[in-house]
């Protein structure tokens, strides 16, 4: 009921919606008086760190800009239009394989590996489903209520010469993704997932010298440990760049052809619902996030 119909509950003020949420996702009470853990204190945050910066940082369009600004034009996915209206796109413009993404939320997005197959009434409506909807309302993260809603179209990236649309889905066209966590600008731990084009992801977490983990967090570990990224280092400084100055930001990267990509940068990871098995975990990644001074 919440996570489908969020705006129902508009009425709830956001503290006492997120302690709600909080007991239902997690059966705990949420603490906020004197937080500990990792999801305790992000949901502190979105209650007191608030900065406008945060509503570009989210913008998957204005993201773009933000990011090449301080890193590079050469780690951007290549835009290739945008539009405020579904009807709007001329999809002859477009090439033949192509990605479209909703800038405003998380998961509308269809993905295009022949364009002669694509159906177009079948993107219309996610993409309009999508459109329809504020992100901001399931999880009170407040850098998505002022996001306009808007698609992109991005260039069809893959890590295989030969693929096919059978041999990808529609998450992140089947991309290795690395997700960096970073604390005060510092990248603590980083997330390799794999098998995201065959359904049924696995995830394992490295530290900042690249050990594995043995922490289960949203995913299960894959059966063989993948090998540490080739250039994880230059994620890293990457990473750092971008995460400066911000009490906790997770930075995401696609590695494709020994070339580094950015993806999208996230604040709050799982809204703060997502289960950390072991409590050991709970207490450590929320020991890195240092909660700034309310004035």
């Amino acid at each position: 009921m919440l996570h489908r119909y969020p705006e129902t509950f508009k009425w709830v003020d956001n503290e006492a919606y997120l302690k709600f949420v909080y007991r239902i996702a997690l059966g705990e009470k949420l603490n906020l008086n004197n937080p500990k853990t990792f999801n305790e204190k992000l949901q502190w945050l979105k209650l007191h760190d608030r900065k406008d910066i945060y509503t570009t940082m989210v913008d998957k369009y204005e993201a773009k800009k933000y990011v090449a600004e301080r890193i590079g034009e050469e780690y951007i996915i290549p835009t290739l239009g945008v539009w405020n209206h579904f009807d709007e796109i001329d999809f002859n413009a477009l090439p033949d394989q192509f990605v479209l993404k909703c800038t405003h939320d998380s998961g509308g997005l269809v993905i295009c590996t022949d364009k002669s197959k694509f159906d177009r009434e079948v993107a219309r409506k996610k993409i309009e489903h999508s459109l329809k909807r504020n992100f901001y309302w399931f999880g009170r993260e407040w850098p998505y209520k002022n996001v306009p809603a808007r698609i992109i179209a991005e260039k069809y990236m893959s890590e295989d010469k030969n693929d096919t649309e059978s041999t990808f889905n529609e998450i992140n066209g089947g991309l290795r993704d690395y997700k960096l966590y970073c604390f005060d600008g510092k990248v603590k731990l980083y997330l390799v997932t794999t098998d995201r084009s065959k359904g049924a992801t696995t995830g394992d977490y490295f530290d900042e010298q690249n050990r594995h983990l043995d922490l289960i967090w949203g995913f299960p570990n894959a059966k063989t440990i993948p090998d540490v990224p080739n250039n994880i280092e230059k994620m890293k400084e990457l990473a750092e760049i971008l995460a400066a100055g911000i009490p906790q930001l997770r930075v995401d990267f696609y590695c494709i052809h020994d070339k580094v990509y950015f993806g999208e940068l996230t604040f709050f990871d799982g809204s703060g619902f997502d289960e950390i098995e072991q409590e050991c975990y709970r207490n450590l990644l929320g020991d890195y996030i240092k909660l700034p001074t309310l004035v």
